[in-house]
């Protein structure tokens, strides 16, 4: 056990598991310095075409992982940690996890695809939030939750995901009864990891939320309503944990085998896992009304807070308690941001992305007389429809390539945009946006955020924001407290920049704002079906 620095320090660690790796960060509880960090990449990474040592091609739209990286990850990111601080420093951990990532356990918490006889099914294996073979599934509970008007509908714009838990569930049974059948459970991934290291088997209420279509006053789907979507599910709700508890609250401490395993303290007090964008929001120093929290990468995530619950069309999820205690948490998104940046450059340019982005940055706003709109991966929120699809608008002979990419900048501006004005048109408050991620070290993309949606932009001071929103609620497990503002505060630091609206700028862009509308109701409402009709066209002609 390594010793470095002052002794009798109290230090949170927050373990992050995201889609590649998983991140330990360990912080200072008194005024969150970032004392030290690990990242371990899964060594088995996302498996979506054989599974390991298999030969058998994956279905269309899997994505696999192996329970053992997120075990191995976490005891390598440990012992690094734990080179620079000393364990008995380390008063409350945090889990965060990306979501809705499930697997199928036993009662002692082993995970099917770790038997022998059902190692080679890969409905054994973790299904990532990212498998999207549930959509038959999902299109189905849609269907029949709204023939019965099932009440927890409202509280998820009316859409059903089949990237949640019900759906995957259902294709677990319909497509591997037996693994089904012997499952005891279907756990969510970060209720998984909580429970090796305490030995406690609880469920988050942040994931059960989001993903679980749980509610504190429905409690989750009823058994008639699983039994009319199919009576292989009437045994569904034996399988699901429901224990709930909230990020912050304790769900149990670190046991003596995990603490062998690891370095860490038996008895260590363990927080309920949380979601890893909305973990971020704590990271971010949010926890009050006002704020709307972009994580932004490879597609963007926004939460906001609200004190009064609101109920309208257009946000993926809202869920009392679900981010920040005392507030009404609602989550909306977009499936593509730095994607479409990435796709953009890497097909059509021969030119650096440096220079690139130097020349968007030169133009205008409305120089190009182009407008883009954002679904090159479907559209997430406001419309909630997977099978919309990318397009340009205004191109001519002229067009150039940096004229191109800052219209898809823009595009994803204006996306943001409708997600802000339908969170304030129908009562829920958005006068700034603070954000993380790796797309906010680009000052061109943060501007012209500031601009398009008319409030400010700020940067928020850590760049690990997720982990570190992790390590607050382990934080508040150490205490016991319930003062989330306060620990909140002393553990984060002021945004590290603010962009401003530039009042020339913001005046160009709410006239490309109404072509982006009209393009956006026209193609996403009005004719949808056209986007949707040449996607199947595609797949016709590519798979016959």
């Amino acid at each position: 056990m390594a010793v470095s620095g002052k002794r009798n320090r109290r230090y949170a660690l927050g373990l992050d598991y995201g889609t590649e790796s998983v991140r330990a960060l360990v912080v200072d509880c008194t005024d969150g310095t970032e004392a030290a960090e690990a990242v371990v990449p899964y060594s088995h990474g996302v498996i979506s075409r054989v599974l390991p040592g298999g030969s058998k091609e994956l279905p269309p739209d899997f994505a696999l992982q192996h329970p053992g990286d997120y075990l191995d990850g976490a005891l390598k990111a440990v012992a690094k940690v734990l080179e620079k601080v000393d364990a008995r420093d380390i008063v409350g951990i945090g889990v965060d996890f990306t979501a809705c990532t499930i697997l199928p356990i036993t009662k002692d918490g082993t995970p099917l695809m770790q038997l022998e006889k059902f190692r080679s099914n890969p409905h054994s294996w973790v299904k990532l939030w990212k498998h999207h073979a549930a959509q038959p599934e999902a299109d189905a509970v849609n269907r029949v939750a709204a023939e019965r008007s099932e009440k927890f509908l409202k509280y998820y714009s009316g859409l059903v995901s089949s990237e949640w838990m019900l759906p995957k569930c259902w294709e677990l049974a319909t497509h591997a009864p037996e693994v089904y059948a012997a499952a005891d459970y279907v756990i969510d991934a970060g209720d998984w990891i909580v429970h090796q290291l305490t030995g406690q088997f609880t469920r988050n209420s942040c994931a059960a939320g989001y993903k679980g279509l749980w509610n504190s006053e429905l409690g989750f789907p009823s058994q008639e309503f699983l039994t009319a979507l199919d009576p292989k599910l009437s045994s569904l709700r034996d399988k699901w944990l429901t224990n709930i508890v909230a990020p912050g609250a304790v769900a149990g401490r670190v046991t003596k085998a995990f603490a062998a395993k690891s370095g860490l303290i038996e008895g260590t007090p363990v927080s309920a896992a949380t979601i890893d964008a909305h973990s971020g929001v704590a990271g971010m120093g949010v926890y009050r009304e006002g704020p709307l929290c972009l994580i932004m990468g490879t597609s963007t995530c926004h939460m906001a807070l609200s004190r009064e619950l609101h109920l309208f069309d257009g946000y993926a999820g809202v869920v009392k308690d679900g981010i920040i205690p005392g507030f009404h948490g609602y989550e909306s998104g977009q499936s593509a941001v730095g994607d479409i940046f990435g796709w953009f450059s890497k097909h059509f340019m021969d030119t650096p992305f440096d220079e690139l982005s130097a020349k968007a940055a030169a133009l205008k706003a409305g120089q190009s007389g182009l407008v883009a709109l954002d679904w090159h991966n479907g559209n997430r929120s406001v419309l909630m429809n997977a099978n919309l699809t990318g397009m340009i608008l205004g191109m001519t002979l002229e067009t150039r390539p940096e004229e191109v990419y800052r219209a898809l900048i823009e595009a994803t501006a204006f996306g943001t945009r409708a997600i802000v004005d339908t969170h304030v048109k129908n009562g829920v408050p958005v006068t700034e946006l603070v954000v993380c991620g790796g797309l906010v070290k680009d000052p061109l993309i943060m501007q012209i955020y500031a601009d398009v949606t008319g409030v400010p932009v700020k940067v928020a001071a850590s760049g690990q924001a997720v982990a570190l929103g992790a390590a607050i609620f382990g934080a508040l497990a150490a205490t016991g407290s319930t003062d989330v503002e306060t620990t909140i505060t002393r553990m984060t630091k002021p945004p590290v920049r603010t962009y401003l609206p530039v009042p020339e700028a913001r005046a160009t862009f709410d006239r490309l704002y109404q072509v982006y509308a009209r393009a956006h109701d026209l193609f996403g409402r009005e004719n949808a079906q056209l986007m949707k009709n040449l996607k199947a066209l595609r797949k016709e002609t590519l798979h016959g």
